[in-house]
């Protein structure tokens, strides 16, 4: 008998469609793998249950809020606020590559470069008072530092002598200056 051969152009038709089955195989297991990945919290550890989900949205939303009513001008704006916080904590952690990429991104959405050396500046006042195994400790001061980059940690300004009022007399019309004492020793 005779062996009938297919035409050439059926050959190529049968040989295309094999590559492209071979090809849609494998691309589906990597397609079933890859996924949508699960948002990560900042945090570390995830919300115990929805009501702790919503007040952590709620108390974030208000950290912004508080920004916008606190500070005029750029530096309140939700993503000037995002980003700059953001700057600040990884410059606190020494990761200055990661912060001068988000600072590009900072820059352009308009918002104050100044307001991030201010915030950082104040967030080296606080530093004896930052635990760094509880994040939340960190977060919290940078947050008191952006709203208010001139905050003092509590301990230094209780060790700050109080101003010595000086009584005038009907000699001396301009109070002088009370002799200055030594310097208190900080307290540990």
């Amino acid at each position: 008998m005779r062996r009938r051969l297919l035409d050439p152009r059926v050959a190529v038709l049968w040989r295309f469609a094999a590559a492209g089955l071979a090809l849609l195989i494998g691309s589906a297991g990597a397609f079933a793998q890859s996924g949508t990945p699960a948002p990560q919290d900042q945090s570390g550890k995830p919300p115990a249950n929805a009501a702790d989900a919503n007040k952590e949205n709620q108390r974030k939303a208000d950290e912004f809020v508080e920004a916008a009513q606190a500070i005029n001008g750029p530096g309140g704006n939700p993503e000037c606020v995002w980003l700059g916080r953001r700057v600040v904590r990884l410059m606190w952690r020494d990761d200055l590559d990661t912060a001068f990429r988000h600072l590009d991104l900072y820059d352009r959405f308009g918002c104050p470069g100044g307001h991030v050396q201010a915030a950082f500046r104040c967030l080296t006042r606080f530093g004896g008072q930052i635990d760094p195994k509880v994040a939340e400790t960190l977060d919290s001061r940078i947050h008191v530092c952006w709203i208010n980059p001139g905050a003092q940690p509590q301990a230094a300004a209780a060790a700050s002598p109080a101003p010595v009022a000086v009584p005038a007399t009907a000699g001396n019309a301009s109070p002088s200056p009370a002799p200055g004492a030594a310097p208190a020793a900080p307290a540990k």
